[in-house]
C-alpha cells in the first residue's frame, strides 16, 4: 500500500532570522500606543492648565471690581508696579479701541486653532504654553462675552498697572508667558509634536544618509575645459605625433652614428 506522507509540522520562527516570538507584540503597534498615551496626558495637562488661568484670573477680576473700582492708585513699588482699576474695550496698550466685536471674533479664533493643534501636540514645553495662552484667551473672552456693556462687547477688567506703559491683569501676564515659551521652543528647533526641526540637522541628515544604500550617486565634479584649450590639446599631440617619425629617420640616415662592441 502507498505510504501516505506525514503532515509537516509548522517550523517556528527564528528570532534571529527577523520571526517574531509567539505573543510578542509588535513594534510598530506598541510605538503609536506610546505616542497615543503621551499625547493623551499633554492634552490633559494643558487643559489643566487653562483652567487654573482662567480661575485665578476670573478671581483676581472679582476681586479687582470690588476692591478698586473707583479708588486711587495703589503703589506697589513705586511707579514701576501699580493697582489702577480700568475697563478696557480694546486689547493691550489700548489697541482697538472702539471694535470690541473685532477683537471678540479674533480671541475665538485663536482658541479653535489651539484646540485643533491639540491633536498634535507630544512636547511638555508646547503643553504648558499652550495651556497658558488657552487660559488667558478664554479669560478675556469671558469678559468680552459675559460683562457690559454686552455680549462680545464687554470691556475687560484691568488692574495691574507696569509704570506708564499698560495695565492688564492675569490673563495677559498667561498670555505673554506663553509667547516667551513659544519664541523659546521656536528657536530650539522644538516642533509642537515634540521633535527637533533644524536646518543643522537636516543637512546632516541628508549628508550622511548621501551614502547609504539606494541613495542616488552624486556625480563627480570635472574641470571645466574651455573650447579654445580642447582644441589645442588634439593639436599639440598631433604635432609630437607628425614629428615622432622625421626624428626617427634622422637617426637611422647615414651620418648616423654607430656602436662596435670591443670584446
Amino acid at each position: 500500500m502507498p505510504s501516505t506522507p506525514s503532515p509537516q509540522q509548522p517550523v517556528p520562527a527564528d528570532p534571529s532570522q527577523g520571526g517574531a516570538e509567539p505573543g510578542s507584540a509588535a513594534p510598530s503597534t506598541v510605538v503609536p500606543t506610546r505616542a497615543a498615551a503621551t499625547s493623551r496626558r499633554l492634552v490633559l495637562w494643558v487643559g489643566v492648565l487653562a483652567a487654573l488661568v482662567i480661575l485665578v484670573d476670573q478671581a483676581t477680576k472679582i476681586w479687582a471690581v470690588a476692591q478698586l473700582e473707583g479708588e486711587p492708585t495703589i503703589e506697589l513699588l513705586g511707579r514701576w508696579l501699580h493697582l489702577t482699576f480700568i475697563r478696557n474695550e480694546g486689547a493691550a496698550l489700548g489697541i482697538g479701541s472702539g471694535y470690541t466685536w473685532i477683537l471678540t471674533i479674533v480671541v475665538i479664533v485663536v482658541v479653535v486653532f489651539i484646540l485643533r493643534s491639540m491633536r498634535r501636540i507630544g512636547s511638555r514645553g508646547w503643553a504648558v504654553a499652550l495651556g497658558l495662552l488657552l487660559g488667558g484667551a478664554l479669560g478675556n473672552l469671558i469678559d468680552r462675552i459675559f460683562r457690559a456693556p454686552g455680549v462680545a462687547q464687554g470691556h475687560v477688567v484691568d488692574f495691574i498697572g507696569y509704570g506708564d506703559l499698560f495695565i492688564g491683569n492675569v490673563a495677559d501676564i498667561a498670555v505673554v508667558g506663553a509667547a516667551v515659551m513659544i519664541a523659546i521652543l521656536s528657536i530650539q528647533g522644538i516642533g509642537i509634536d515634540g521633535q527637533r526641526h533644524s536646518a543643522e540637522g537636516e543637512a546632516s541628515e541628508t549628508s550622511a544618509g548621501s551614502g547609504a544604500p539606494g541613495a542616488p550617486a552624486v556625480p563627480e565634479e570635472t574641470p571645466d575645459v574651455k573650447p579654445e584649450e580642447k582644441d589645442e590639446v588634439p593639436s599639440a599631440a598631433a604635432g609630437q605625433a607628425e614629428a615622432t617619425p622625421d626624428e626617427t629617420d634622422a637617426a637611422e640616415g647615414p651620418d648616423a652614428p654607430t656602436t662596435r662592441t670591443v670584446s
